[in-house]
């Protein structure tokens, strides 16, 4: 327990989602689970995650597993991931197995489950997280190492589901407060203080005259953070910034 304590500290007080990541993972490793898959985004619609370069995926695996997983849309065919965006709590993949053997899964359900299975994917847990925003989703799924069923994972919850949840919510609920990185670009300092400015109700003028620089210039840090956000509008930056905690947040 006091191992598990200091854990829940560490990830707590932590300021990088990379330092985060690898405190959870080799915890998760510890426990059989040495491939885990988080996914996290803000922009989720009806029917989509919204643009992928806007979403956060962290994986252990390698890189031509995280291409296949998560670029080339595997995830997004697998019967845990349709669990996950339609439910809230923990689950272990015994149910998958015995709708398989029921016949109750669809044939692109079962080609993903074959995909899987020859990456020595075959028992593990998912865990969906609650949002507070309706448009937000965060999912973290547990690989079971080679070897390890769909049983054996049964047990290894039993006796230590409380940690591995415990992990798992700390981990969520500290990474969706830091800033999300930014595949295409990230702000500049300038930028974000531009952009700060504008969420404070300043005019172009009045950016210039605090940050000592021209109104052009001004206008260009603007019109390059709306590029590396992917934005039409100012306001629409702002907006986005905020939500991916780029703004108005302690940098190192």
């Amino acid at each position: 327990m006091e191992e598990l304590t200091g854990l829940l500290i560490g990830i707590a007080e932590s300021g990088s989602v990379e330092a985060i990541w690898a405190a959870a993972a080799a915890f998760y490793a510890s426990c059989g689970f040495a491939r885990a898959n988080y996914g996290f985004t803000r922009f989720r619609s009806e029917r989509s995650i919204g643009n992928p370069d806007d979403a956060l995926y962290l994986t252990t695996a390698g890189p031509d597993y995280a291409k296949r997983y998560f670029a080339d849309g595997l995830y997004a065919r697998t019967p845990v991931y349709k669990w996950a965006q339609a439910n809230v709590g923990c689950c272990t993949w015994a149910w998958v197995r015995q709708k398989l053997e029921r016949g109750e899964l669809t044939p692109d359900e079962v080609d993903a489950l074959r995909q899987n299975a020859e990456m020595g994917i075959v028992a593990g847990v998912t865990v969906s997280f609650p949002e507070n925003s309706a448009r937000s989703k965060g999912a973290l799924g547990l690989i079971a190492d080679p070897g390890l069923t769909t049983e054996d994972v049964e047990v290894i919850w039993a006796k230590r589901g409380g940690e591995l949840q415990s992990v798992a919510h700390m981990m969520h609920l500290k990474i969706v407060q830091l800033p999300s990185p930014n595949r295409r670009r990230n702000l500049t300092v300038r930028q974000r203080e531009a952009l700060e400015w504008v969420a404070d109700g300043k005019t172009t003028g009045d950016i210039a005259t605090i940050m000592e620089i021209s109104p052009a210039m001004v206008e260009k840090h603007l019109k390059l953070a709306r590029e590396a956000l992917d934005v039409e509008t100012t306001a629409q930056a702002v907006a986005k910034a905020a939500l991916l905690n780029m703004i108005f947040t302690r940098t190192a």
